[in-house]
C-alpha cells in the first residue's frame, strides 16, 4: 500500500553523547525505509531511488551498492524491505503498484544483482517478505481480485509458488490493505511452527486485524509439509481511520521455556502523527485476544522490535520513539526524531537517516 513519504531536514553533525540514537553518515539523501542488522557490525539498508546501503562495520560507513537494473528503471524504484544473512548476501523488496514491485538478490556485496521475482497484477502492490531460513520465504501483497497476494519460496527465492489454498487467503472487503511502511507487517513465529503473522486494515468495514498462515514443520524448514493452514483473522484495538489508520507493524518474544509468548502491534494515523490513541496493542494467547496498551506511544509508529539485551521493547515512527519494559503494558519516550523502520542497533528514516541506538542513554524504568 502507497504511503507518504514526508520531507525532513537532516544534519550530518556528531550527535550529543546523551541521545539515544547516534546519528550516522549514510552518504544518501534517499527516503530510507528498509533496514536490516546481521549482527549490530554488518546491516543492510534501502529506500527510495533504486538505493541500497551495506555496512561492515557498524554504521562507521556505509556503502551504497550498485543500483539493481541500473540500465532500465531501477533508479525508480522504491525498495521498502530488505533481508540479509551476511556481508556477501540480501534480498530487497521493491513496493509499488503494478510491476513498480520486485525482488531483487545479491550474493557478491551487492556488486550485481539478479531478478527474482516481478509483479505481474497490475492492480498489485507487494507490502512485505520474510525467509524463515535462507530458503524458505514468503511474500505477501494488497489483494488482487479479492484475495491476498501470497507466494511462498522454498529456494532460496529462485521460484515462487502461490499459497496452495488461494481460497482461504480471501479477504471481506476488496479494499482490505497491509501498509508497506517497514517490512515488518509480516513476522515469524517460532522455529518448528513456520507460521506467517501479517496485519492490517480494512477501512470499509472499520478493523485492524491479525491473521497467519504458515505450515506445520519439524526442527527445520525442511521438514515442513505442503499442507499450508490458515488461521482466521483477530480483530486489534488499534484506531481505525480509513486508509491512512490502521496496524503497520508486528513483532513477538517467547521466552527460551516458550510457556508464555508475548506480540506487540503499532500502527496509528501516519496523516496524524501526532495521535497517540490507538497506536499499540498486545497479546499473551497467540493472538487470540488483544489490549490496547495503557500508556500508549506518544504518536504514529510504523515499527516494533524486541531487544533481548536490553529486556524491552523499542517502537519507531515519524513523531520519535518509545519504550516498553512491561510487555507493551506501557510505554515511554524516548525521542521525538522522524524515523520510518527499525532493526537494532540501527534506525532509518526519511532524508538518509541513519541512526545507531546508544543504550547508555536510555531513559530509566518509570517507577
Amino acid at each position: 500500500m502507497l504511503l507518504a513519504v514526508s520531507a525532513f531536514a537532516v544534519a550530518q553533525s556528531p550527535t550529543p553523547a546523551k541521545t539515544p540514537w547516534q546519528m550516522q553518515d549514510s552518504g544518501t539523501t534517499a527516503g530510507l525505509r528498509g533496514i536490516d542488522s546481521v549482527d549490530g557490525t554488518v546491516a543492510w539498508a534501502s529506500g527510495t531511488g533504486g538505493t541500497v546501503l551495506r555496512t561492515i562495520d557498524g554504521g562507521a560507513h556505509w556503502q551504497k551498492c550498485a543500483v539493481p537494473d541500473a540500465a532500465k528503471d531501477g533508479a525508480t524504484l522504491d525498495f521498502r524491505g530488505v533481508q540479509a544473512w551476511d556481508a556477501q548476501t540480501a534480498i530487497v523488496m521493491a513496493s509499488g503498484p503494478g510491476e513498480k514491485s520486485w525482488l531483487y538478490k545479491t550474493e557478491d556485496a551487492c556488486k550485481t544483482w539478479r531478478l527474482l521475482l516481478v509483479n505481474t497484477e497490475k492492480a498489485g502492490f507487494w507490502d512485505a517478505f520474510r525467509f524463515f531460513d535462507r530458503n524458505t520465504g514468503v511474500l505477501i501483497g494488497d489483494p488482487v481480485n479479492g484475495r491476498f497476494y501470497a507466494r511462498v519460496t522454498s529456494d532460496g527465492g529462485r521460484s515462487w509458488k502461490s499459497f496452495s489454498d488461494e481460497e482461504q487467503l480471501k479477504v471481506q472487503s476488496p479494499v482490505a490493505d497491509i501498509f508497506a511502511a517497514s517490512n515488518s507487517a509480516l513476522t515469524l513465529r517460532a522455529t518448528g511452527t513456520f507460521l506467517f503473522d501479517f496485519v492490517g486494515n480494512d477501512p470499509v468495514n472499520v478493523n485492524e486485524y491479525s491473521a497467519s498462515f504458515g505450515r506445520a514443520c519439524g526442527l527445520s524448514a525442511s521438514n515442513c509439509t505442503d499442507d499450508w493452514i490458515w488461521e482466521l483473522p483477530q480483530q486489534l484495538p488499534l484506531r481505525s481511520t480509513g486508509e491512512t489508520g490502521g496496524a503497520f507493524s508486528l513483532a513477538w518474544n517467547e521466552n527460551p521455556s516458550g510457556s508464555m509468548r508475548v506480540e506487540i502491534v503499532v500502527g496509528g494515523d501516519y496523516k496524524k502523527p501526532g495521535e497517540t490513541q490507538g497506536t499499540a496493542a498486545y497479546t499473551r494467547d497467540y493472538g487470540k485476544s488483544w489490549a490496547a496498551a495503557k500508556i500508549p506511544p506518544h504518536g504514529f509508529r510504523s515499527a516494533v522490535q524486541w531487544s533481548e539485551s536490553l529486556k524491552l521493547w523499542i517502537t519507531v515512527g515519524t513523531n520519535g520513539s518509545d519504550i516498553s519494559r512491561d510487555d507493551g503494558k506501557t510505554w515511554q519516550p524516548l525521542d521525538d526524531g522522524n524515523w520510518n523502520a527499525l532493526s537494532l542497533p540501527f534506525v532509518v528514516g526519511p532524508n538518509g537517516r541513519i541512526a545507531r541506538l546508544n543504550p547508555a542513554a536510555l531513559p530509566p524504568a518509570t517507577p
